[in-house]
């Protein structure tokens, strides 16, 4: 078995040069004999594959045919060929010695089929051959290696359930049992995982180096998993009223049923539960991803506890050593569930800092990392210990917070002028946290952080007003349309009017009731409407203007806007049963139907922009306790 101080990720052999024993074997005027039966292995023709076998029985299944020097049966499960070409071939390879002939990389056909994924050939090989099991290639990456890291789930506990533990090549131990141990975090085999760690709590990956690089890749990948951001608003009410129930289902109380036997009434609460949630599942997209997301969180925060309550055996700097690192890790990626173990674990990891003197608060602001910065609404008063902390720059976390969101966190929020409210929210929530003293520092460049956030987001602020007064020209446009034509059906009543006195000719039709209110009231909501989005465009456009003024006009201008458009609707459809449908009811269908088109329209295309300024200015934010965790934050 080759040996390796170091466990390389993955090997790249795309250029590599070719084989020599390839090279050497094609130089012949036959070669393309041999491309016959590489062309047969990889489409499954077994017929033409035989006629090969029987006229090279010298050759035979140890030709080396492809790039790599493969075998022909490298190349057949490559290709995911049939069952019985993998079994065809395997009935004339006379013993395992022949049957682990490896590539010029060192693979056997197993670690082929863990790549490939090609489930059925790797069951075939294990059954036949175990020993394939404990043979590394080149770079010591045995078959387990290769489906962690090409996410093949199947085939990884396929090869796990008959590995033998006691062999002398144990693929769990090691540094490749460590680089295992990250593939399958990296492909987001949490629960496997977890079991390992579990299963073989002694081996390298229980190390004090090993545990950091664990706990380091969780915490990067755990934020994939974090929280229930993934759905919208019912969709996630759906989630939690619903496929939550599992637990109180189960505790359902049936003592005091007395019509039903209590086994048989539970089981009918089960059975109709189960039901109900398959029925959600398939009418609601995204409740099974999103579920599944949901357990893997779960799983990583067992892996979490179990990796760092090792920690508890390890001495002052080894766990040190590791909390440093991952606290500033897991701070910067937002894995809010990670610092608070870690912290559980080691309390003091909250005063370890970077190599520019950063706090994991400092890291978490930057980096705009809620989940995180929330943690503070969970502690006592010790915080000021570290929330009023210096970096190498003189900056404090209110300095942190006037720099500019990174690109990948600001677009998460829609629309310039948004993204500039947000700025401000976080600015304003990070200021409370820091002493007055703090509030008016300067940093060793002599700026302030109202300074740097002046600075910092200056160009966002001209894209804010540029947005909101387009969107506010657009929406007057349409506000002040819809006023000059309710106004003039007010004064053109359907029907007309009486001569002699004046009264609408129908005014005692309950229609034409339903017709004046609706258009008084379109009248009224327009109007309002059109002076909030006026009211917009001639704005000072400050920068704390962002923060709520102007959010709450635009808010109040598309409410009002939609108000308008729904009762112009109705007005229009009172219009229209008055002079065509009094004695037609069936007229009241297709004018309902073409009712309804301009109002979906409006709350598909508009809904969600009003739902946004709404949530993000008088909602609950991203910034308060999210937990009612009884620990305290140190």
């Amino acid at each position: 078995m080759a040996s390796s101080s170091t466990f390389p990720q993955s090997s790249s052999p795309v250029d590599a040069p070719p084989p020599p024993s390839v090279a050497m074997a094609y130089q012949g005027t036959e070669w393309h004999k041999d491309m016959a039966f590489y062309r047969a292995a990889l489409t499954g023709e077994w017929d033409a594959a035989r006629k090969f076998l029987d006229r090279d029985s010298d050759r035979g299944v140890h030709a080396r045919l492809g790039y790599y020097s493969e075998t022909p049966l490298h190349v057949a499960v490559a290709a995911g060929n049939s069952e019985n070409f993998v079994y065809n071939l395997l009935d004339l390879i006379p013993d395992d010695l022949s049957l682990a002939l490896t590539d010029s990389s060192g693979n056997n056909p197993l670690h082929v089929a863990a790549a490939a994924g090609n489930y059925n050939a790797a069951e075939i090989l294990v059954t036949r051959c175990p020993n394939l099991l404990h043979l590394s290639n080149h770079d010591n990456k045995f078959p387990h290696h290769f489906a962690a890291e090409y996410g093949h789930r199947k085939i990884l506990q396929l090869l796990i359930s008959n590995t033998n533990d006691k062999h002398h090549t144990n693929p769990f131990a090691g540094e490749g049992g460590v680089w295992l141990l990250l593939s399958m975090i990296e492909s987001d085999f949490f629960d496997m995982a977890l079991d390992l760690v579990g299963k073989y709590p002694d081996l390298e990956w229980m190390k004090p180096k090993s545990v950091g690089r664990v706990l380091n890749k969780i915490a990067v990948k755990a934020t994939t998993f974090d929280g229930d951001n993934h759905l919208n608003f019912w969709k996630r009410f759906i989630y939690w009223c619903v496929l939550k129930m599992d637990g109180k289902s189960q505790s359902f109380d049936v003592e005091n049923q007395t019509s039903l036997e209590p086994s048989r009434w539970r089981e009918l609460v089960l059975i109709l539960h189960s039901t109900l949630c398959q029925v959600i599942k398939y009418l609601v997209p995204g409740i099974n991803r999103f579920h599944e997301k949901k357990l893997m969180h779960e799983q990583i925060v067992e892996l979490v506890k179990c990796l760092c309550k090792h920690m508890e055996s390890l001495d002052y700097n080894d766990a040190a050593a590791i909390c440093s690192e991952t606290m500033l890790t897991a701070a910067e990626s937002g894995s809010r569930d990670v610092v608070l173990e870690i912290v559980e674990t080691f309390p003091l990891a909250v005063h370890f800092r970077n190599s520019l003197d950063q706090n994991f608060l400092h890291l978490a602001i930057k980096n705009r990392c809620e989940n995180v910065f929330n943690l503070l609404y969970m502690t006592n008063m010790c915080r000021y210990q570290y929330a009023n902390a210096i970096d190498n720059d003189g900056n404090s976390i209110l300095h942190s917070a006037a720099h500019l969101a990174p690109f990948h966190k600001l677009n998460l929020v829609s629309g310039a002028a948004l993204q500039m409210q947000r700025e401000l929210q976080w600015f304003q929530e990070t200021s409370k946290f820091v002493s007055s003293y703090t509030r008016g520092l300067q940093n060793y460049s002599g700026k302030t952080s109202e300074m740097i956030f002046t600075e910092e987001h200056r160009e966002l602020k001209i894209d804010g007003e540029t947005w909101m007064k387009d969107t506010a020209n657009s929406c007057s446009i349409a506000a002040a349309l819809i006023v000059t034509v309710v106004f003039a059906a007010a004064i053109t009543v359907p029907g007309g009017n009486q001569s002699d006195s004046g009264y609408p000719m129908l005014y005692e039709s309950s229609a034409f009731t339903i017709f004046a209110v609706s258009d008084a009231v379109s009248l009224f909501t327009s109007s309002t409407s059109l002076l909030m989005f006026l009211s917009i465009l001639t704005s000072r456009y400050a920068e704390h203007d962002f923060l709520y003024a102007l959010p709450k006009r635009l808010s109040i201008g598309l409410f009002t806007l939609f108000l308008s458009i729904l009762f112009m609707m109705i007005a229009f459809s009172s219009t229209l049963y008055l002079v065509f449908g009094r004695k037609k009811a069936w007229v009241l269908l297709p004018v309902g139907a073409l009712t309804c088109l301009p109002i979906s329209s409006f709350v598909l295309l508009q809904f969600p922009l009003l739902w946004d300024v709404i949530s993000s200015t008088y909602g609950r934010g991203v910034f308060g306790k999210q937990s009612n965790r009884t620990r305290t934050f140190p």
